[in-house]
Order: structure tokens, then C-alpha cells, then sequence
């Protein structure tokens, strides 16, 4: 196998391509949409963008399976025994994709023994793709990002554009209570972390259900640029589980953890 320096750039082009052809749908006058057996939207772009990923991992790397929203029946039995695997959202923020408010993403991660090593996010709709690799860094085009938000800015946070739950707003709550000054942005898809690791964002906290493909590209990218994606415990997201939730979660900035940790009950 190809080391990450030389994947990386490969599978951002890989996901530009996938973006180009979620954009051709994109532009058409309709969208078709229908609905999946958990009643979440599929459309043409996703199965587009998913056939095109699949087939290009698998040229990438012949020997490394591939978990995708798109084929996320694979059994836990199969899957137990994988050491490495690709692990792909092909439109991630479908209900932005059918809104057409640009915030969607493709994302294309590297799992290894549970955890992110390499992970891209491209935004088609925004010109902008985020990438990071174990050892690597974290850039957003081509310059390196860092989680790390102005001092003297106050407390940013993102939060889920059209998955906001309750408990979410209770965090925040808790939040304006603590620390007064809060600014609270509303973002679509991965595009969330994105804002964490590149110092747009303190914190972007996550209480609804998401799944693995969800925020395993962008887990990487938030980690290589120096912040955490960790559970309400303290521990870091882990992928390949034998149910594909996660759990509710906290993405933050660097050095910022004991913003959030003292507030969960």
C-alpha cells in the first residue's frame, strides 16, 4: 500500500471528481429525491457520488475494503476482521444538497485499527477542500490549518443546521450561562468540524445521532490540526464498531476541552 503522503493528494482528487458529478445534479432544474428505509433522503448525487468513490478506492487500493453510507449493511463479522478500511460518506448533508445552500460535503476517510489516519472533506458547492493525514497536518486548499481560535475572540460554537436536538440547546444554554459571550453559527454537514480545526470555532458539540461515515474524515482533520473528537467521557471516537452510531460527542479547538467537560451532566 501507498504511504499517506503519497494517498492524500490522491484522494482529494478522487473527491473533487465525486463533487463534480454531485454538481451536475446539483444544477438541474429538479432533484429527484427519495426516501431510505430510515426515512433520510437519498438522491441521485449520493449513489452518483458513491459508485464513483467505490470504484476509485478500489483501483487506489485493491486490498482495502470499503464502508460506505450507500452499503452500510456489511456485518459486523465481515467487518471484525478488517485491520484497514475506507470509510465514506459520498454526500454528506443530503437535506443541504435538496436546500441547495451550498453546505455539503463528500467525505472520504482512512480507518486503522478504529482510528481516522487519513481524512478529506470537499465541499463542491464552496470551492474549499479540507485534508489531513496521520503525521501530516491539516490543510484547507493548500495552507496548513490549526484549531487554535484568537484568544481575545468569544466563545464560538457550531452547531447541526437540521439536526439540532434538545439536549443540544441545554448545552448551549449551559454554555451562555458560563462563560456570557457565545456566538452560535448553524452549519451543515461535516462542514462543522471543518470550522474547529481550522480556528473558526471553539467548540462543536453533538448530541443527536450521527453515524461513523458521518465524522470520521473530519475527525482526522480536527485531530491533525490539533484539536479533539471525543465522547461526553473524555475518550476519543473510535470506527468499526459493531453498531455504527457514535455517541454524542464534542469536537474542540485546542486547549479547550475544560470549556465543555465541567458543563455535561
Amino acid at each position: 500500500m501507498q504511504d499517506l503522503a503519497d494517498l492524500l493528494p490522491r484522494v482529494s482528487r478522487l473527491s473533487e471528481t465525486a463533487g463534480q458529478a454531485i454538481l451536475e445534479i446539483y444544477r438541474q432544474d429538479q432533484i429527484q429525491v427519495r426516501d431510505k428505509a430510515d426515512s433520510s433522503p437519498l438522491t441521485e448525487a449520493d449513489l452518483a457520488a458513491h459508485h464513483l468513490i467505490l470504484r476509485g478506492l478500489q483501483d487506489l487500493t485493491p486490498g482495502i475494503p470499503v464502508l460506505s453510507e450507500e452499503c452500510g449493511g456489511i456485518p459486523y463479522s465481515e467487518r471484525q476482521q478488517w485491520r484497514q478500511f475506507w470509510l465514506v460518506d459520498p454526500l454528506d448533508g443530503t437535506r443541504e444538497f435538496i436546500g441547495r445552500n451550498g453546505q455539503f460535503t463528500v467525505n472520504i476517510a482512512l480507518v486503522e485499527a478504529g482510528i481516522p489516519i487519513l481524512g478529506v472533506v470537499h465541499a463542491p458547492a464552496l470551492g474549499l477542500t479540507y485534508r489531513a493525514a496521520q503525521g501530516l497536518g491539516a490543510y484547507k486548499g493548500k495552507e496548513p490549518i490549526r484549531a487554535r481560535p484568537p484568544a481575545q475572540a468569544p466563545l464560538q460554537v457550531v452547531a447541526s443546521r437540521s439536526h439540532r436536538s434538545p439536549e443540544t440547546e441545554q448545552f448551549l444554554e449551559r454554555l451562555r450561562r458560563r462563560y456570557g459571550s457565545l456566538e452560535v453559527k448553524s452549519v451543515g454537514s461535516a462542514l462543522k468540524f471543518c470550522l474547529v480545526a481550522e480556528g473558526s470555532a471553539h467548540l462543536y458539540p453533538r448530541f443527536g445521532p450521527t453515524l461513523e461515515w458521518d465524522t470520521a474524515a473530519a475527525h482526522c482533520i480536527v485531530e491533525q490540526a490539533g484539536g479533539s473528537v471525543t465522547n461526553l467521557q473524555g475518550d476519543p471516537l473510535r470506527y468499526n464498531k459493531p453498531e455504527l452510531h457514535n455517541p454524542p460527542f464534542v469536537a474542540a479547538a485546542e486547549g479547550v476541552t475544560q470549556l465543555w467537560q465541567e458543563l455535561v451532566p
